[in-house]
C-alpha cells in the first residue's frame, strides 16, 4: 500500500529542493465520498521573506498568509483573480513562511469525477494548469490549511525514479511583479507533461 509522505520530508529546510523532489509523487484527494489522485508533473518553490514573488516577501503577514507561517505539512490554499483555487505545500518550520505550488497532476485515479469536476468530457487539458488541476481534484479554499498527513488531501511516495535529465528547471510563471527574482530557477517541469 503507498505510504503517505512522512512530516519530515515537509519540514526540510530547502524548498528548491522539496520542489523538485515533488515531481513524481501523487497528490491524491478524497472529497466529498470521491477519490481522485495523479503523479505531479509541474511544481514552484516560493521562499518565503526573501523571495520578491512569494506572498510573504518582507515578512508580510495578513489573513490569507498567516497559513504561510504554519509548520510544514499543511495544504495553504488561496483564491487567484477571485476564481482560481490554488493549491500549494507548506514547507520548513514554523514561522518560516516557504511553500511549493503544485501546478500540475498526471491523471491517474479517478478520471470520470474529475472530468465531471471540471464540465469536461474530453481527458485532453484536464489537469495541466493549477486552477485545472484544484478543480479537478475537488480542491478549494475550504481545505486551506487541512494536514497533509489526513484523509483529505495527502501525497504518496511513489516507485518512480526519475532522471534528472527529464526534469527541467527554470522561471516561475506570471509572476513579472517578482523583478530580477521572476528568473530564478524555481519551477520544475517533467518532460513527460504538464498534465494531458
Amino acid at each position: 500500500m503507498p505510504q503517505k509522505l512522512p512530516i519530515s520530508f515537509y519540514r526540510q529546510h530547502n524548498v528548491v529542493d522539496i520542489a523538485q523532489q515533488l515531481i513524481g509523487k501523487r497528490l491524491c484527494t478524497h472529497i466529498n465520498g470521491g477519490f481522485a489522485g495523479g503523479l505531479i508533473s509541474e511544481t514552484e518553490a516560493y521562499e518565503g521573506v526573501t523571495d520578491k514573488a512569494s506572498h510573504a516577501y518582507g515578512g508580510r503577514y495578513t489573513k490569507r498568509t498567516q497559513t504561510m507561517y504554519k509548520q510544514g505539512g499543511i495544504a495553504y490554499v488561496y483564491l487567484c483573480y477571485g476564481m482560481y483555487h490554488l493549491f500549494n505545500v507548506v514547507t520548513h518550520e514554523e514561522n518560516v513562511p516557504h511553500a511549493v505550488l503544485i501546478r500540475a497532476i498526471l491523471p491517474e485515479t479517478g478520471l470520470d469525477l474529475m472530468k465531471e469536476r471540471r464540465g469536461r468530457n474530453l481527458f485532453k487539458n484536464l489537469t495541466d494548469g493549477p486552477g485545472k488541476m484544484s478543480k479537478a481534484l475537488g480542491i478549494s479554499t475550504q481545505y486551506n490549511e487541512v494536514s497533509l498527513l489526513g484523509n483529505e488531501i495527502w501525497i504518496e511516495e511513489t516507485d518512480l525514479k526519475i532522471p534528472e535529465n527529464e526534469i527541467i528547471a527554470g522561471p516561475r510563471i506570471g509572476i513579472d511583479y517578482a523583478e530580477e527574482h521572476k528568473d530564478l530557477p524555481y519551477r520544475f517541469l517533467w518532460k513527460r507533461g504538464r498534465g494531458v
